[in-house]
């Protein structure tokens, strides 16, 4: 098959246009729909329903774009390798991980990364959805479980535990729980059980919930429980880590906490020689390495 017909076809089922798939090649849309008519005859399969809203795939079409799609991926993975030199870090870096410890752990700590490589290009990517890295969803991911998915490398970068935390605002209206029956007079915040990447704290959220507190606020992140707490809306149940950014949180309960979250970093085995990656993975690992040697009182690393 004719790359430059696959890449053009590519384009216009990505767009959903040929007009868009056009602008986005700088071909005419006269030139697209010619290369993708000889490709469908080359084919003797139509690979487009045509309307007038737009292009829509056929069953033929959708399985053309599956195969381009991977093809796509796996050259922009070559793409990125080749343009790793030996003495400098530079280009695009896709990193995913979850909300709550992309926006309070990893983002206050880039401008270290940045200072150190200023070419470099972080798309950063704070969501729940475990992405799949094997299919280049992204590049590299920081996750709160050990990652099941094959062909990939792993590395346990350290443990996180969940607590309880409130505002001193108010636990002064709403008084201090002294035990876990008092959980009954409180607001509960928390993250929902049945989110992918939380497995472990889910244990302690329902052994909350069967204490029946007042009532519950369930956010799809750590960082949205943590509004809650901070504009004094109840208790909320927190990793560990959001005390180095709000040191003023009050630990509610002190002896109640769940067993360690492991926290891993992972990426494509095709990625193995990626300088981006491996900048990014020793740029983390100093960054834990410095937090632990400060709670020591020992200093920064220098």
């Amino acid at each position: 098959m004719d790359w430059d017909k696959l890449r053009i076809f590519h384009a216009v089922a990505d767009a959903g246009s040929l007009t868009h798939a056009g602008d986005t090649l700088h071909l005419s849309q006269s030139a697209v729909s010619r290369q993708v008519r000889a490709l469908e005859e080359s084919l003797n399969a139509i690979l487009f329903h045509r309307h007038a809203r737009g292009l829509i795939l056929t069953e033929q079409g959708e399985l053309l774009f599956d195969a381009t799609r991977a093809m796509t991926k796996r050259l922009d993975a070559a793409s990125a390798r080749i343009r790793d030199s030996e003495d400098e870090v530079f280009g695009e870096l896709r990193v995913t991980t979850t909300t709550g410890f992309g926006t309070l752990w990893l983002t206050p700590r880039l401008p270290q990364l940045y200072e150190k490589y200023p070419d470099l290009n972080v798309e950063l990517m704070l969501e729940e959805r475990v992405l799949d890295l094997p299919m280049r969803e992204a590049d590299v991911a920081i996750r709160m479980k050990e990652p099941s998915q094959a062909d990939l490398i792993r590395k346990r970068l350290m443990s996180v535990q969940m607590r309880l935390y409130a505002s001193a605002e108010y636990l002064d209206t709403r008084g201090y729980p002294e035990t876990l029956n008092d959980v009954s007079k409180h607001r509960l915040i928390c993250q929902n059980p049945n989110a992918p990447q939380v497995a472990v704290s889910a244990t302690l959220v329902q052994k909350l919930i069967g204490y029946q507190p007042q009532s519950t606020l369930t956010v799809n992140n750590y960082y949205g429980v943590l509004q809650g707490v901070i504009n004094n809306l109840g208790i909320g149940v927190l990793p560990d880590y959001v005390t180095h950014v709000f040191p003023d949180l009050v630990r509610v309960l002190p002896e109640l906490e769940n067993a360690e979250v492991p926290v891993f970093l992972a990426y494509p085995e095709e990625l193995r020689h990626s300088r981006r990656i491996a900048a990014f993975r020793d740029f983390v690992q100093d960054e834990i390495t410095a937090h632990r040697r400060a709670e020591r009182g020992q200093g920064e690393v220098t």
